[in-house]
């Protein structure tokens, strides 16, 4: 009971404190023995394996006291580059009329948004994407409209179909058969959310889209609320996966809502999930045939992830290192 006694006491007393003068409120709970969690900062994820390279980049952005915004979009621009990611950017695989169209997204932490879609001949739709935000009225260009802005902007027209990937396009041809893969690399969209030193967030998304898609299809990706969420108050999510999906559910943006319905990061990604899985099983869907992944943040850097079946993984990089983590799944059989 003494004890019982001495804890309402110090918590009456650290109240009060508060109230009287809210600038010493931490170093008075310190002394009554109440502590806060430490916030986990800086931090980054990003989706899939080619997470592990992007947050390298991402991390030198942060350790130097840089931006969150800065660090994700140096951060994806690694596979943007990389001609042997057959999913983003350069390599990337064509639509099913031998052109490569990009998606990308980028969102800071005071809500500036800026996005493109069916982008051709630029090898970083995320950095165009950011021009969008930064330098235009608008949110979002696709199309000839924001291949015409880049080029504006400097931004070098160069060919994006390399070898290999045309090879593919050409043997798909022979059957046009089109039927997505789970966790095949046709439709892998590298999405990154971050927290920086100073407690801000930010995210980026960027993909080739689906493999021999239509002339025109966009996914997920350059979609803010979908592909994308941040809020600088509550945290951020990303997803990747079959983009139709998490468009029906807007699925970033549901994570971000159940996080600051006090879900953990963990938690809100699964609900996410539920909700996908739900609506394919009330359209009488085979969920064998998708993939959705989920990875989230909130803004005590504190992290989680969630996919409709197993083989989705995604790379976490904070003070500790840099690894891969394979995320639960909810499909078993």
């Amino acid at each position: 009971m003494t004890n019982r006694r001495n804890f309402i006491k110090k918590a009456t007393i650290a109240s009060v404190a508060v109230a009287l003068n809210p600038f010493q409120a931490e170093s008075k709970e310190n002394e009554l023995g109440i502590i806060k969690s430490k916030v986990n900062k800086p931090i980054v994820l990003s989706t899939w394996r080619f997470g592990i390279q992007a947050n390298e980049v991402a991390w030198k952005v942060l350790n130097n006291n840089g931006r969150a915004l800065d660090a994700v979009e140096a951060g994806v621009k690694v596979p943007e580059a990389d001609p042997e990611e057959r999913s983003v950017g350069y390599g990337g695989r064509p639509d099913r009329d031998g052109r490569v169209t990009l998606d990308a997204c980028i969102m800071d932490e005071l809500s500036n948004i800026g996005s493109v879609g069916s982008l051709e001949f630029i090898k970083h739709p995320i950095s165009v994407a950011r021009a969008i935000m930064e330098k235009t009225p608008h949110v979002m260009l696709v199309g000839d409209g924001a291949l015409s802005f880049a080029l504006t902007q400097g931004f070098k027209k160069e060919n994006l179909l390399t070898k290999e990937s045309e090879k593919e396009w050409k043997d798909w041809l022979k059957t046009s058969q089109y039927k997505p893969i789970a966790n095949i690399e046709n439709h892998d969209t590298i999405g990154m959310i971050a927290l920086d030193a100073n407690g801000n967030l930010s995210g980026a998304c960027t993909t080739s889209g689906m493999a021999f898609k239509m002339h025109g299809r966009l996914g997920d990706s350059p979609i803010i609320g979908a592909g994308l969420y941040v809020d600088n108050e509550i945290g951020a999510a990303t997803a990747t996966g079959h983009g139709e999906e998490v468009i029906r559910i807007s699925g970033s943006h549901l994570v971000v809502e159940l996080m600051r319905q006090g879900h953990s990061p963990q938690k809100a990604c699964e609900e996410a999930v539920a909700r996908i899985v739900k609506l394919m099983q009330n359209r009488k869907k085979n969920l064998k045939d998708i993939q959705v992944g989920f990875i989230a943040l909130n803004k005590n850097g504190e992290y989680g992830s969630y996919c409709v079946q197993g083989g989705f993984n995604y790379a976490v990089c904070d003070a500790t290192g840099n690894r891969l983590i394979d995320a639960e799944y909810y499909l078993k059989n």
